[in-house]
């Protein structure tokens, strides 16, 4: 997996995608990362919904 430019962080909110590539793009940001943090907001058992956020420190070779 290559490493995370900066400029590309944007893209994981592009939409619609399938399950496969938001999981490829939220584990490069993850990998890109010195901590991570994530925090279920909220979840909806009788509809699925769910609201996920996830924080976190990039590297920081990745932000030059």
């Amino acid at each position: 997996m290559g490493r995370l430019r900066i400029e590309d962080l944007r893209s994981v909110e592009t939409s619609p995608t399938s399950p496969a590539a938001l999981r490829g793009k939220i584990a490069e940001i993850i990998l890109s990362s010195t901590h991570a943090q994530v925090t279920v907001e909220s979840f909806d058992a009788e509809t699925g919904d769910y609201r996920v956020v996830l924080r976190g420190i990039l590297d920081g070779e990745t932000t030059r």
